[in-house]
């Protein structure tokens, strides 16, 4: 079974973001960008099925500038078997990155696409169903944990435990199926040396969004980007009575 895995490169989790005077973006200029975490997880689990012989390939995929080669070089090292860039300079929305990952998906004929659930930049969290839909396939959503059913054909199956809000949830989806992954399922592995040297002799097929057949002109334009307004200092009071008179002078009840 040949799992299908894409990344997206983001500004580095530890590092604050800056939005630009003009507001018309974030500052990404001599900004340290990384690999997605959420996207961490999902290359560790397919590296994992692979390790358990449930999977015979794992193909990382990232949609994104020249410099995206390096995140998907470190899925590689982290134990992916080849990538493939879709090369653009341009904001690509969820929709069109569902468009994107279909196309490829029609092309590769993975029986797994593992994603993360959301990318820590946008927050979006929509690329996975929305891949789901596109394909009309089964999803498991914000995984737990996965457990993979026997391999007997097209009876082939996972069993996904998902969180929600209110517990935990499990379903079973019959594959090829999409299935995006939450921040318990595993805990990434940090790539060795030899596995860096190794990757980078490791294929990375270059694609464009034409070569797809995928318009990605956006459907939505930014008007401004402000940071939040900063927080205020907070009053002491003395006693629940003065607490509720507080509350009702701002508004707040």
């Amino acid at each position: 079974m040949k799992v299908l895995v894409p990344v997206k490169r983001v500004i580095d989790y530890n590092v604050k973001v800056r939005v630009k005077a003009d507001q018309s973006g974030v500052d990404l200029a001599n900004v340290k960008m990384s690999m997605n975490p959420f996207d961490e997880i999902a290359v560790e689990e397919a590296v994992r099925l692979k390790e358990k012989g449930k999977a015979t390939e794992v193909v990382i995929v990232s949609i994104g500038p020249q410099q995206a080669q390096e995140t998907i070089r470190t899925a590689l090292a982290m134990g992916g078997d080849r990538g493939i860039l879709v090369k653009t300079d341009q904001m690509v929305e969820p929709l069109a990155v569902a468009k994107i990952l279909k196309a490829i998906v029609d092309v590769e004929q993975p029986g797994f696409v593992i994603t993360g659930k959301q990318a820590i930049d946008d927050d979006a969290n929509q690329v996975g169903q929305m891949l789901a839909a596109l394909l009309g396939w089964p999803q498991g959503t914000f995984a737990h944990s996965l457990e993979m059913g026997p391999e007997e054909g097209e009876k082939r199956s996972a069993r996904i435990t998902r969180e929600i809000d209110g517990g935990l949830q499990t379903v079973e989806v019959k594959l090829p199926a999409v299935m995006t992954t939450d921040l318990r399922l595993n805990e990434p592995r940090y790539a060795s040396l030899p596995n860096i040297m190794k990757a980078k002799k490791k294929p990375i097929e270059e694609k464009s969004p034409a070569d797809l057949g995928v318009d990605i002109t956006p459907r939505f334009k930014v008007l401004k980007i402000s940071e939040p307004p900063r927080r205020g200092g907070g009053v002491k009071v003395s006693g629940v009575p003065e607490l509720l008179d507080k509350l009702k002078a701002d508004g707040v009840i």
